[in-house]
């Protein structure tokens, strides 16, 4: 058996770091609609079916709680494992920070909403953690989209190609809606109000940056093409 050329070896990393972005964006986009859908079919008892509730994360107190978990989860091991472009240390910085808050997020999960007894383990305290890890995880994607995702080999932009520079754009437009939804939940916060739109915009944001940073519109407008051709 001849050993993997050097070539070949890059090729096939490349090819598990962009299955893995991919992965990582499929599971943050579809999150709201999990969360939404489970719950409605899943009714709490106290809790209107198929209300929006304040935040995502309250989420964690109906029949969605599964999902809630399980995907956190998933992200925080996709972030934990997560090498960047060409294995570059502040990729891995910024994904093992996201994977801390991730886990922070799920494993002290925020006040119950209105009617719903709380765990007797839920003190002011868990709600704190919880509201610093959800910023921390959402800043860490708004790094990965503003800035991580962005670096090319090529410093001048001019240089880069085409699709490189359209990514970059729609990236860049990803965290700035990151951005945006965070200071909208915090301003919605302070006042008191629902913060569970702000949070799916960033949340989808993040998502989207995720899955162009790996190509996935590229290849499935590259097989939508081939099946047209047939």
């Amino acid at each position: 058996m001849t050993p993997q050329t050097p070539r070949r070896s890059a090729i096939d990393f490349q090819l598990s770091q962009q299955a893995h972005r991919r992965a990582i964006g499929v599971l943050g986009f579809l999150l709201p609609f999990l969360l939404y859908g489970f719950a409605g079919l899943r009714p709490t008892g106290c809790l209107i079916p198929w209300h929006l509730l304040r935040s995502m994360s309250a989420y964690y107190y109906t029949g969605a709680v599964g999902v809630f978990v399980g995907v956190l989860f998933a992200l925080s091991l996709f972030l934990l494992t997560y090498q960047g472009y060409q294995n570059d240390r502040a990729d891995r910085v910024v994904g093992r920070i996201g994977c801390v808050a991730a886990l922070t997020v799920v494993l002290f999960p925020t006040r119950a909403p209105k009617g719903v007894d709380p765990p007797t383990w839920w003190n002011q305290a868990t709600g704190v953690l919880h509201v610093t890890g959800a910023v921390v995880l959402f800043a860490s994607f708004a790094v990965f989209a503003l800035w991580l995702f962005r670096l090319s080999e090529f410093p001048k932009r001019s240089d880069r190609p085409p699709d490189k520079r359209r990514r970059d754009d729609a990236c860049l437009v990803c965290g700035i809606l990151i951005v945006v939804g965070m200071l909208w939940a915090g301003v919605a916060g302070l006042l008191d109000a629902p913060i569970v739109i702000p949070e799916a915009i960033a949340t989808m944001s993040f998502a989207v940056s995720w899955l162009v940073k790996g190509e996935a519109f590229t290849a499935a407008w590259g097989a939508a093409k081939r099946v047209i051709a047939r």
